[in-house]
């Protein structure tokens, strides 16, 4: 096997699709012309339209993936394609493919593994006030949770090293996956940036997939869902807090009362309190146990991660 040069990386762009048939053409053309050496793959969600054929016809590579959601198109997308950069973004001609040579250049010369694209929009329709304000939500409690995060953690337009590519364990289905993605980047501490890049409205006649409140709340399980699998020894060492303090709140009267006439005189009470500090002391035995079992599995997910090199070396 002959050694890759530094200076001519294998580029992929990844396009997951579903119903542009408006969109894809343009979408095509713009990465064409701002990445004339990339390999453009157009991975097609079930469309219903003429996305397909205006995307062959654009000189696209079409596959498909038949499990509905976008988490499952980007699954597909990381086993199948080989490359050494990936640049992925949707097929909505939303995004400025202009600035892809700009983002690889910042992940080749900083030899980062993912540079994100946050979206900065000057036109009013591009953005749905329910969507900036959700996404701003969503990244701050992110924030709150794992300590660190991206100004935008729902762009779809992102870069990626071949061994972030190669060592992501896909598990979401749809919209949520970019949440996945960034909290990934975040647990194993990879080194990451973020670049500004403009972002437009759809061409008319596309339509947007995404739901606000339905995808939301997706979105929202799944950075607490990521929690839980991630922090458990804080997750489940709040809910333990919680119960504590409930039977506190429940024994304190009775104790009181016993203090005072030394009778317990409402039994069940005193038995729910017990019962509460029990499920309390499992609660923080749970965290400790599960901690330990995601510090191990940690560990072989960054091992595996560093046994393919960095990006922009051989």
């Amino acid at each position: 096997m002959t050694a890759k040069t530094i200076s001519s990386p294998r580029v992929a762009v990844v396009l997951p699709c579903y119903n542009e048939e408006a969109a894809i053409g343009r979408t095509v053309a713009d990465f064409r012309a701002a990445l004339p050496d990339a390999v453009i793959y157009v991975y097609d969600n079930n469309s219903r339209d003429r996305t397909v054929e205006v995307a062959k016809a654009a000189g696209a590579i079409v596959r498909s993936e038949r499990g509905q959601g976008k988490g499952h198109v980007v699954r597909r997308m990381f086993a199948d394609v080989d490359a050494d950069i990936y640049v992925m973004a949707d097929g909505d001609a939303t995004y400025d493919a202009a600035a892809a040579p700009r983002l690889i250049s910042r992940l080749l010369d900083e030899q980062l593994d993912m540079v994100v694209g946050a979206r900065e929009s000057e036109v009013q329709a591009a953005y749905r006030r329910g969507h900036r304000l959700g996404n701003a939500m969503l990244t701050g409690i992110l924030t709150q949770l794992f300590g660190r995060s991206f100004s935008d953690i729902l762009s779809g337009y992102r870069v990626f090293s071949r061994r972030f590519v190669k060592s992501f364990p896909v598990l979401s289905q749809g919209f949520e996956i970019e949440t996945e993605i960034s909290v990934h980047s975040l647990e194993l501490r990879m080194p990451v940036a973020e670049e500004v890049t403009a972002y437009g409205a759809r061409p008319e006649g596309s339509e947007s997939k995404l739901s606000t409140y339905r995808d939301g709340w997706r979105i929202l399980k799944t950075i607490l869902n990521l929690f839980r699998l991630e922090k458990p020894i804080l997750f489940f060492g709040l809910i333990g807090l919680a119960l504590l303090l409930l039977a506190i709140g429940f024994a304190v009267p009775l104790v009181l009362t016993y203090l005072d006439t030394g009778l317990v005189p409402r039994l069940p009470t005193a038995l729910l309190s017990t019962g509460l500090v029990i499920l309390a002391t499992l609660s923080f035995m749970t965290g400790l146990i599960l901690d330990t079992v995601v510090r191990g599995r940690r560990e072989v997910r960054r091992l595996f991660y560093l046994a393919y090199p960095a990006p922009g070396t051989d």
